[in-house]
């Protein structure tokens, strides 16, 4: 970083991501990832990066909120990501890569189609 400019941009990029971080309102789309020690050593801090970083480039803070909780209760399987739609039931998905963060939020927040190969069911 060498000007005002680039820091404006790296202050802009951080204020845009806290944003998805807020809970701003209980019908939006949540993205919830677990981030107790169990998921940061698994790898779930660039998941989260990933998650946050899908939802502002694709335009979508204001209908989907990223936030993170504790364990989830699998360790085995983490890193993991709950994603809890209005009006349906919410789906774990397991074995987390910031890869797959793409791919989640293109098939089933933005087309409403479960990546079932991800999910808890198929990799218990």
């Amino acid at each position: 970083m060498k000007t005002l400019a680039e820091l404006n941009a790296i202050r802009d990029k951080a204020r845009a991501q806290m944003g998805a971080l807020r809970d701003s309102g209980e019908n939006n789309t949540r993205l919830v990832v677990g981030m107790a020690t169990c998921g940061i050593a698994a790898g779930a801090r660039p998941v989260l990066a990933a998650c946050l970083e899908e939802v502002q480039r694709r335009g979508l803070s204001e209908r989907v909120t990223v936030t993170q909780t504790g364990c989830i209760g699998v360790c085995r399987l983490e890193p993991i990501v709950e994603v809890f739609v209005p009006g349906e039931e919410k789906v774990t998905y397991v074995n987390m890569t910031p890869e797959k963060v793409s791919q989640i939020v293109t098939e089933h927040v933005v087309n409403g189609r479960v990546k079932s190969e991800y999910t808890i069911g198929a990799n218990q």
